[in-house]
């Protein structure tokens, strides 16, 4: 399967993405001529892994039958200093928000989408040490 994007020019640092399920603007920080128009480069592929590993756990919650009443993935990542720049380290965060949490069925789907699902947390471990931790947070 082929996957194709085009990405234009719209001035200065900004940039429009185009896929067939829709748009994203595309921005450099302002001390590099950005205007805060759109997120960076760096922050879309820490949200790429986010959205993906989300769905994922999302979906597989649902058929486990381990309702949650929310949860959120953050993300920590350490750039490199030295060019060119990139995530060396990366930590995801799942927090788990309700009651009565079904424990086994939770870490089942995260670990799920960590080791067999998330093609984006594959492509993390290509470059970088990547961990990951489940948090409940009862209500």
């Amino acid at each position: 399967m082929t996957n194709k994007i085009e990405v234009s020019w719209k001035g200065e640092m900004l940039f429009e993405s185009v896929a067939p399920e829709g748009t994203v603007m595309i921005d450099a920080d302002e001390a590099v001529g950005g205007q805060g128009k759109g997120l960076r480069p760096k922050a879309m592929m820490l949200t790429s892994l986010g959205g993906c590993t989300a769905m994922d756990v999302a979906s597989l919650l649902k058929k486990m039958r381990a309702e949650v009443d929310d949860f959120k993935v953050e993300i920590e990542a350490n750039l490199t200093d030295e060019h060119p720049k990139y995530y060396d380290k990366v930590h995801v965060i799942y927090r788990f928000f309700g009651s009565d949490f079904k424990k086994d069925k939770i870490e089942k789907s995260v670990n799920l989408s960590v080791e067999r699902y998330c093609g984006v947390f594959e492509m993390f471990r290509q470059f970088s040490n990547i961990s990951h931790e489940i948090v409940y947070m009862e209500q």
